[in-house]
């Protein structure tokens, strides 16, 4: 049973690394709480329960508990906030805000990876979208408006302050650069794509559909992976076959890390048609292999992870898009460039590093709080919180091994654990 104080940094996310909707935001947040954790935190992270993972373990030195569905999530983790006091919450908001500030008198840190606005339609249907955006635009501003927020790309910055967030309260953590996996697989003698994500409407995969039926006259030998699985997976096929490329597409479904890299490395391009991105994470892995990317620039994140004409090519609807996948088919030398470069790029973001500006925000919280028994209350775990923020002595060091020995998965440590919750 978790007792008061049990818990230094709480972390509340609709679902966790382990979920089969899990993505490049979950395993942000799992990267910064391993992070804390590492650095002699007691981190916690709430999140769904579904069938792949245990309800609570403890992963990396992040106890991990898990309760509730999609939509229960949010009433189980009000009540955790509240049964269990954490010192510290962080609050990650993706679309519907889970409303911390009113279970928890511990300061709150809000994590935006992406604003859903173009989502919620697409996904709800017009009703369900205005509530939805409702609740993001209008009643999460109001909830959050005495907290810090962290978001990982300007573009999300920018789309923030036009909610009304001001952008000085507003901190720019972004990702760090997952470890390539090393894989021993050449590239396809043939052309091929790759488009890798959840399966669901506004990652728009029937782009990538639509594009490899465009190029088949040009490049009959041209298929295309798709990675990752979904509720939207029947649709696809379906148009895959009123397309006349189904014998030419391979839906792959989840794919473990090794075999994820190995479709990456095989691939010639990635494509990445989604509506919109946080940052992008799979680019860099993409890239980690040489494979450039081609994206639209109104999907937000991707203006940050992919250098446009550098690293990729940024464009603005489905011709473009066609054209640019043709020209790096096309264009050998210009493809392998732009590979090259986009592995530069992602050399320069370090786990260590966002751990670091993290902890810094976390820090702000406590010094920000209307209250005063709590800063008081705090005074060790922002002494901590700033000497990780400031890779004070051997503790940085021990950060930026631990971190790059988690991303890379060498040494990932798993426990059984219980929390005396039902």
């Amino acid at each position: 049973m978790y007792r008061t104080t049990d818990i230094d940094v709480l972390f509340v996310n609709w679902r966790d690394v382990s979920h089969p909707e899990g993505g490049g935001s979950e395993r942000y947040v799992q990267r910064i709480a391993e992070g804390l954790a590492a650095a002699g935190l007691r981190v916690t992270l709430f999140c769904a329960e579904h069938g792949r993972a245990p309800r609570e373990e403890i992963l990396n030195g992040v106890r991990i508990v898990r309760r509730g569905g999609r939509l229960s999530i949010y009433p189980r983790a009000m009540a955790f906030v509240r049964k269990t006091k954490p010192r510290l919450v962080v609050d990650v908001q993706n679309g519907i805000p889970f409303c911390s500030t009113l279970a928890t008198r511990s300061p709150v840190t809000t994590v935006v990876f992406h604003v859903h606005k173009e989502q919620w339609p697409i996904v709800f249907g017009p009703v369900g979208g205005r509530i939805g955006w409702w609740l993001e635009s209008k009643v999460a501003p109001r909830v959050y408006r005495r907290v810090p927020y962290v978001t990982i790309s300007d573009a999300t910055g920018r789309e923030m302050a036009g909610l009304g967030i001001a952008p000085e309260r507003t901190t720019l953590v972004p990702v760090g650069t997952e470890p390539v996996v090393p894989v021993d697989v050449p590239r396809s003698p043939t052309p091929r794509l790759i488009t890798l994500g959840r399966l669901v409407p506004h990652k728009q995969v029937e782009h990538s559909l639509d594009i490899l039926a465009r190029l088949s006259d040009r490049w009959p030998d041209l298929t295309l992976a798709v990675v990752g699985e979904g509720w939207w997976e029947e649709t696809l096929r379906t148009q895959a076959e009123r397309l006349g490329v189904a014998d030419r597409v391979e839906f792959l479904g989840f794919l473990d890390e090794k075999a994820k890299h190995e479709q990456l490395a095989a691939a010639w391009v990635f494509v990445c048609p989604s509506v919109k991105e946080g940052w992008g994470m799979v680019v860099i892995e993409a890239g980690g292999h040489g494979v450039p990317t081609v994206g639209y620039h109104s999907s937000g994140g991707l203006q940050e992870s992919v250098v446009d004409g550098v690293s990729g090519v940024l464009v603005d609807d489905l011709d473009q898009m066609t054209d640019a996948v043709a020209g790096l088919l096309e264009d050998a030398d210009a493809r392998r460039a732009m590979g090259e470069a986009a592995a530069r790029h992602a050399a320069t973001f370090e786990w260590s590093a966002s751990v670091r500006e993290f902890a810094g925000v976390l820090a702000r919280s406590v010094h920000e709080s209307s209250r005063a028994d709590v800063r008081a209350d705090a005074g060790d775990l922002v002494e901590l919180l700033e000497r990780i923020q400031h890779g004070t002595g051997d503790l940085a060091l021990e950060l930026a091994a631990h971190v790059e020995v988690s991303a890379a998965g060498t040494a990932r440590s798993r426990e059984t654990a219980s929390s005396g919750l039902p």
